[in-house]
């Protein structure tokens, strides 16, 4: 009866997949999978993990650094992400962070592993947390999409996930039409930690996770907070890069 309650299902309301919409058995299909905008070291900042234009880089070859990097260092160690953020990658952004598929966040989380495991299988984080949604917004939207994400892949990872630590201590419109200036600006002095938390800060390596990351300003002001706590070392993880 399952099985045939199933079917009758799939033939009313077919599965389709998340990023295309076209029938598939999978929640992205393997035309999806295999068009996704994978992001690789090559001709990336070796810190920030941004794409390098021609003649940015303070030295050719492995190990080259952007020159915002080199003249302001950020306050995280490391950031990479795992896809670029247009093509397949950008329909599931939106469904996780619009449209109320939560549990897509378990998906992409997939993606997300495999970016640690190319970058960063050496490192022995001591938690995995991401950047504070402030209340009224979460309470708006029902969720934090980027504590999702975090949750499942520390869920993957085999780590703790601790995602209280850091409040955001006031609303932020939203970085979407901002230039970098503009959301560093925007971001400036918008975390802070909890009380009692410190303590749970002091001396540790601490991987941060973000659906997407921009200019880095969100993820840098976060890093900045946990810095000044005393973590040891900081790296910075998104699904998508714009």
């Amino acid at each position: 009866m399952k099985r045939f309650a199933q079917t009758a299902f799939d033939l009313l309301w077919p599965p389709c997949c998340e990023s295309c919409g076209e029938p598939s058995r999978d929640p992205v299909c393997a035309a999806c999978r295999a068009a996704m905008p994978l992001r690789t070291a090559d001709g990336c900042c070796s810190t920030c993990g941004k794409t390098l234009l021609e003649g940015e880089a303070d030295r050719p070859g492995d190990g080259a650094t952007c020159r915002r990097c080199r003249d302001e260092p950020p306050w995280f160690d490391a950031a990479r992400s795992a896809v670029s953020f247009r093509g397949p990658a950008r329909p599931l952004v939106h469904a996780l962070k619009y449209g109320g598929q939560t549990w897509l966040a378990g998906v992409l989380s997939t993606w997300l592993e495999g970016c640690w495991l190319a970058h960063f299988a050496d490192e022995r984080p001591d938690f995995v947390s991401s950047p504070p949604m402030h209340p009224l917004r979460r309470l708006r939207r029902g969720y934090d999409q980027a504590r999702l994400l975090a949750a499942a892949l520390a869920h993957a990872l085999g780590l703790p996930c601790e995602c209280g630590l850091v409040a955001r201590r006031r609303a932020t419109p939203t970085q979407t039409r901002l230039d970098a200036e503009e959301r560093a600006a925007n971001v400036r002095d918008a975390f802070a930690v909890v009380p009692g938390a410190r303590e749970r800060i002091v001396g540790k390596c601490i991987l941060l996770v973000d659906d997407v990351m921009t200019t880095g300003a969100t993820l840098g002001a976060l890093s900045r907070v946990y810095r000044e706590a005393g973590a040891e070392r900081i790296i910075c993880m998104s699904f998508a890069r714009d």
